[in-house]
């Protein structure tokens, strides 16, 4: 996170300066959570837009949480 926070690594975060953790999921194994990333994929953006406020609906970064 703290790589993408600053632009170190390049893709989606660095291309659109997108640097706030709105949504995070924890899995017991790394197969799974790589799975549920592909599913996320495929959602539409409202339903992304839903999933991350009903945990987080003031769009708080949730970075310092994980610290």
């Amino acid at each position: 996170m703290w790589q993408h926070k600053n632009d170190l690594v390049e893709g989606f975060a660095e291309k659109y300066a997108v640097h706030s953790l709105a949504y995070y999921e924890f899995h017991e194994q790394m197969l799974l959570a790589i799975q549920r990333e592909k599913q996320l994929k495929k959602w539409n953006r409202q339903w992304k837009i839903n999933l991350i406020e009903k945990t987080n609906p003031t769009w708080k970064d949730l970075w310092e949480e994980l610290l």
